[in-house]
């Protein structure tokens, strides 16, 4: 191979007068991103022959901003697309919010409380309009939040869950729905907010572990008592059986029986249900089926009646003299009455239990008897379990497969139905004879007398569900919807596995004919603190990204964020690191101002092979395999990978090592300079188009003024031109070696780093034999001259370097440092020999503890072998 990259460029390098001696993100950051959207970089274009990559964003909430969560997968997002859209494909990343029926509504009540008002003197239709007027003007701000952090959106196609033609989108598939008998209306037990004032699904129900109480009560007296066990007593009114196993020898004689509900004056039946475990407790139940979803199940086998005895804001409502207290405040009189008459058999308090709360307001839940809107979920989940297990539809990392089907597989009927004003109003109209319609979106609903719609609105994931189709104008066969259907790829958190990848897996392989919504789910982990503890306002650890951003610089806050994403598992950071990646924002400037002084260029071909030096054929060598391993680590979702691939050729190998070696090659000029001038400059157009990805605004910064062309965001990413050269690889490593080995040890005698030492090379018929002004100018060596007196050699990579320290160390403090230092090392030796020498210990030490002692010994060994040499090495007397 001749030549590499064969590849003419137009325009000239630029000066580094254009760079300023120092990377200042505020001042380029906003007029890149402006300037990105102004030439309509990121705009997909539905008619273009090139091949489609789509990414829908997972629609942030309108109430919300920016968080770290946020962050992290807008960085991974971008980059994935940023990368597609260099290869030369057509790339749509769909951006939109989400209505967030609960947690809008909330916001806006709010508002209204402080102003004495509640959304009951609006009234709904000006309620309504409130919430418009609110989302226009305070919703939406993590909109300018994506720009700062830099986000390739095309923000001409932004789309809102409540817009219109979304909204048409809803009510189409519901309509369908409907009318393939998929949704129906039943009585059920649902989650109830007492705050929120609405049914909330399973995934929206928060478990955490409370403080309650567990009381048992005597139902009965004498040989036909029974004592059940509960943690809410106040439901106690509302049982209406009490439930034995049917293999129970201790009540098979009270079964069939009736028993007295005590207060109530009522008496109730005791059933023999298979639910019931006769280990736990006392083996029998309390039956509360308007109260309890397994006793709703309990209830509809044996025929029970269902008494609700609590309102929609968890206030009892039965007669008598419990009636009109909050639950908690009749649970505490209701023990404290079956106190009064010797009910209580037990109480066990505090009692530790997992209670759910509304993940919205954090209100403890209610189970609730209540008529809803449910979505008969079994063939649609067959379908989207289907998918995976068929290879259609590719989960990433498999791992978490199982974690997908345990879901899918064991779907309840989905509760969609919401009491809220705000949202999708339920396309269903109620008639004065009982008649009940579903309408279309192009159908008129009926109109008359006593002809009413219904008031429930639909659950907001019920609409995000449809977001990979109805963005792209569906039930119309658009041309977006022909090129970008399905999404290339989801990319999303494990925690909303089941929130919205399921949900988007059923309205998708139902609505689009079988073809599902995306080719592959890349599922990533959650952020969290240097500790890895959980981020929360109310730990006190919660990060701004944006106090990040602005102090750092968004390259930094993305480098660090994609730096720790692996696959489907947790991101800890910390603000040291995000420094740290600031650091090397500005290693890379330093680099790419140094090549731009020193005349590195992007013009006309590389040089034939057969000219270059080592150092050229070394750095294009590795430039072509971190090219390949950049490729597949991507095609991986190996974000993590990826950027530490990046960062250590970058800093370790192409600014630490081949910037330092070209130094010594500019100075000599010639031929060789001009050679190292292309190959340098061909480096960092390489290095930085792969960086851009992760890092765009000091990439294109670099890149423009470094090729002189328009923007590094449409410049070709980088191929693998399969160019390998062994044989420079391995003498630049012995290069490396030999430069490291003397460094080490002008370290260990207490030079400083510039510190000038006379030495003399003995490097003929080794590696580094063309290599001896590069290594006098890494290791600030200088010539030996007449007065020179070897005090100090060392042998390496097959070459002696020999050192004159005299006058610059004291070498009889020296050896007593070393001394010391040796005494200690053989000390840890003998003490990891004994205990390896112990059978009785080895017998009976986990393995773990073993091989630690082994790795010490090994230490310990190599420190003796280190220091010893460099004793040797001193001068005597």
């Amino acid at each position: 191979m001749t030549e590499m990259n064969q590849r003419p460029n137009s325009g000239p390098s630029s000066s580094p007068d254009h760079l300023p001696t120092q990377y200042v993100p505020a001042e380029v950051e906003e007029t890149l991103y402006e300037r990105w959207v102004e030439r309509g970089y990121f705009a997909a274009d539905a008619k273009s022959d090139k091949p489609p990559y789509t990414i829908v964003i997972p629609p942030p909430n309108v109430t919300g901003s920016l968080h770290l969560g946020h962050a992290f997968e807008h960085t991974i997002i971008d980059a994935l697309t940023r990368r597609k859209r260099m290869q030369g494909y057509e790339v749509l990343w769909q951006p939109g919010m989400d209505h967030a029926g609960i947690a809008t509504q909330n916001v806006v009540e709010r508002e209204l409380a402080k102003e004495g008002k509640s959304r009951h003197d609006l009234g709904r239709e000006a309620f309504v309009e409130r919430v418009w007027r609110w989302k226009a003007e305070s919703g939406g701000q993590i909109s300018g939040q994506m720009r700062r952090l830099g986000d390739g959106v095309d923000w001409s196609r932004e789309r809102f869950t409540m817009d219109e033609g979304l909204s048409k989108a809803v009510q189409t598939i519901f309509k369908k729905l409907y009318d393939d008998e998929l949704i129906y209306r039943a009585e059920r037990i649902i989650n109830w907010c007492p705050r929120c004032l609405t049914a909330i699904s399973d995934i929206e129900v928060e478990y955490q572990e409370d403080d309650g109480e567990l009381v048992s009560i005597r139902y009965g007296d004498g040989d036909d008592a029974i004592v059940v066990a509960t943690t809410r007593a106040e439901t106690m009114l509302g049982d209406t059986a009490v439930a034995v196993h049917p293999d129970d020898d201790r009540y098979r004689h009270l079964v069939g029986t009736e028993i007295e509900l005590p207060l109530t004056g009522r008496r109730i039946p005791v059933v023999a249900d298979a639910h019931v475990d006769p280990e736990f407790g006392t083996g029998a139940v309390k039956v509360t089926p308007a109260h309890d979803p397994n006793d709703f199940e309990i209830g509809r086998r044996h025929g029970l009646p269902s008494l609700t005895v609590m309102d929609e804001h968890a206030v009892i409502t039965a007669h008598g003299p419990f009636q009109g207290l909050d639950r908690l405040e009749a649970r505490s009189a209701i023990v404290g009455a079956l106190r009064a008459e010797g009910r209580i058999v037990a109480e066990k308090r505090p009692y530790v239990h997992s209670v759910g709360h509304c993940s919205r307001c954090k209100t403890t839940i209610e189970p609730r008897l209540s008529l809803q809107w449910w979505v008969k979920v079994a063939p649609l989940a067959k379908a989207a379990g289907d998918a995976v297990r068929d290879g259609r539809v590719k989960i990433h990392p498999q791992e978490m497969e199982k974690r997908y089907f345990d879901w899918v597989d064991n779907l309840h009927d989905w509760c969609i139905s919401r009491q809220l004003w705000w949202g999708h109003r339920i396309p269903v109209w109620y008639g004065p004879n009982g008649e009940v319609v579903c309408v279309g979106p192009d159908e008129e609903p009926p109109t008359g007398d006593g002809w009413r719609q219904d008031s429930d609105v639909l659950d907001t994931w019920f609409s995000s569900g449809l977001w990979p189709f109805s963005t792209l104008g569906w039930p119309g066969r658009t041309e977006s919807l022909a090129k970008f259907y399905p999404n290339s790829v989801l990319v999303t958190g494990y925690d909303i596995l089941f929130f919205w990848v399921a949900r988007m897996m059923m309205f998708g392989l139902y609505a689009m004919d079988g073809t599902p919504p995306f080719h592959t789910i890349a599922l990533h982990g959650m952020v969290r603190d240097q500790f890895g503890k959980k981020m929360s306002k109310s730990f006190g650890n919660a990060v701004n990204p944006l106090d990040w951003m602005d102090a750092y610089g968004s390259d930094a806050l993305r480098f660090t964020l994609a730096r720790g994403a692996n696959p489907g598992t947790d991101v800890p950071i910390g603000e040291d690191w995000v420094q740290g990646s600031r650091n090397f924002a500005n290693k890379i400037w330093n680099a790419t101002r140094f090549a731009l002084m020193n005349g590195a260029t992007v013009e006309g071909q590389l040089p034939p092979v057969e000219g270059l030096s080592a150092a050229d054929r070394w750095i294009l060598s590795r430039l072509n395999a971190v090219v390949a391993e950049v490729d597949a680590y991507y095609d991986d979702y190996q974000f993590a990978k990826v950027s530490d691939t990046l960062f250590h050729f970058a800093w370790d190998e192409v600014f630490d090592w081949y910037v330092e070696l070209s130094k010594t090659v500019f100075a000599a000029g010639g031929e060789g300079a001009e050679r190292s001038r292309r190959v340098l400059g061909e480096v960092l157009d390489v290095t930085l188009r792969l960086l851009h990805p992760i890092v765009p605004f000091v990439t294109e910064t670099l890149w423009t003024a470094l090729t002189g062309r328009e923007s590094v965001v449409i410049a070709e990413w980088p191929a693998d031109s399969g160019f390998r050269d062994a044989a420079a690889e391995a003498e630049i490593a012995t290069l490396r070696d030999a430069v490291t080995e003397v460094r080490r040890f002008r370290a260990d005698q207490g030079l400083q780093p510039g510190q000038r030492v006379p030495a003399r090379l003995e490097l003929a018929g080794t590696p580094l034999a063309a290599h001896e002004e590069a290594i006098r100018s890494l290791l600030r060596l200088q010539p030996a001259g007449d007065a020179f007196t070897a005090t100090a050699s060392l042998p390496v990579a097959g070459a002696t370097v020999s050192l004159d320290l005299s006058g610059v160390i004291d070498f009889a403090a020296e050896r007593k440092r070393l001394t010391k230092d040796l005494a200690a090392a053989e000390k840890e030796l003998a003490q990891a020999d004994a205990k390896l020498g112990n059978e009785a210990f080895l017998a009976k030490a986990p393995d773990q503890v073993v091989e630690k002692i082994r790795t010490r010994k090994a230490t310990a060994e190599a420190d003796i072998a280190r220091i010893s040499a460099q004793l040797e090495s001193l001068p005597q007397g």
